[in-house]
């Protein structure tokens, strides 16, 4: 096969396909490409219309590819694959040579990633600690053993050496079942479940057709992964006669971490988290009923209500329990006074 690459002006390509070509156009172009770029950004490029043939978009990742067509793509500078270190604040709650604890702050990415290659808590570490954050869990996760949503609060524990790295992972793969690891949570959910106590034991996976978002699956199905969730019902916010209620603050505690999990239990069971629009939208407009003062504030929360308030794990030294709790931050502050107003 002879070379498609035809350089066209700045990072503009022009790839054109011979007899052998078969198979999607975003299969066939990450091929073309090479290494540089994963299909799912070639994918994602073809979606934001940088593909085009004969001049008109190809927004279509799953198209046929034929022989004689010529594509042009717009590809992107290559980003450094390695992570660097960033001047951003930290709120440390604790550190020594094996660990560093923080309170994460809502808006803060947890490691590089698809549009979000700079800003995240990663660059923040790699400033912070300098060489002792080694490339352990990764070039891109270097200490990183568990994770938090962009917009969920909270503790979480980072390692900063192999030996950390390794007793810390097996901890969390554990989720406290023979380990002392202990994860709790709060969240503020629409109404009051039936039950002010209970466990949600629902298996999830990948949602059809979307990469990011999780769903309840069946157990029989082949990418159905255990997830149980305790909760208990805090407090509840306009109460009615009938048990019901406007809204409910809830404290979770996991007994598997997979991503998105609260979130997901919690509007399976029927009461989604308060501002998320990924699980909760068709909830947004209870808001409406409310008083013109409540409902600025809920309107006003844009993140999803959750808040990683507790975390206790074994020191990966010492073998001391290391218990560390932190307060609800102040924009759940005022969603929960609001609520009670």
């Amino acid at each position: 096969m002879s070379d498609p690459f035809k350089q066209a002006a700045g990072n503009r390509k022009v790839l054109t396909a011979d007899e052998t070509a078969e198979g999607r156009l975003d299969a066939w172009l990450t091929a073309q490409v090479g290494e540089e770029f994963s299909r799912s950004r070639i994918k994602a490029l073809i979606k934001d219309g940088q593909v085009s043939l004969r001049g008109e978009p190809v927004t279509d990742p799953q198209r046929k590819v034929r022989n004689g067509d010529s594509f042009e793509i717009t590809l992107p500078e290559p980003e450094d694959p390695t992570p660097q270190g960033e001047d951003i604040p930290l709120a440390i709650l604790h550190e020594d040579e094996d660990l560093i604890v923080i309170s994460k702050p809502s808006g803060l990415v947890v490691h590089p990633g698809s549009g979000n290659w700079t800003g995240t808590l990663v660059n923040a570490l790699i400033h912070h600690c300098g060489d002792t954050l080694s490339g352990i869990g990764g070039v891109r996760r270097p200490g990183i053993v568990h994770r938090l949503d962009k917009d969920t609060t909270g503790v979480m524990v980072v390692a900063k050496n192999d030996i950390a790295h390794r007793h810390l992972s097996l901890q969390f793969a554990d989720h406290g079942r023979t380990m002392p690891l202990e994860r709790a949570y709060q969240a503020v959910v629409w109404g009051r479940p039936r039950s002010l106590t209970g466990t949600v034991d629902a298996p999830l996976g990948r949602a059809t057709g979307d990469r990011t978002r999780r769903a309840v699956k069946r157990p029989d199905s082949h990418d159905a992964d255990e997830a149980i969730t305790h909760y208990e019902v805090i407090e509840r916010f306009q109460e009615n006669p009938d048990a019901t209620a406007l809204a409910s603050l809830v404290e979770c505690h996991l007994e598997t971490g997979r991503t998105h999990q609260i979130r997901v239990h919690m509007a399976h069971i029927g009461h989604p988290l308060l501002g998320d629009t990924v699980y909760g939208a068709g909830f947004k407009t209870k808001a409406n009923r409310l008083p013109e003062e409540v409902r600025k504030v809920v309107n006003g929360f844009n993140r999803q209500a959750l808040h990683a308030f507790m975390l206790q794990f074994e020191h990966p030294r010492t073998g001391e329990i290391m218990h560390f709790e932190v307060p609800l931050p102040d924009d759940m502050v005022e969603l929960v006074e609001a609520l009670r107003g």
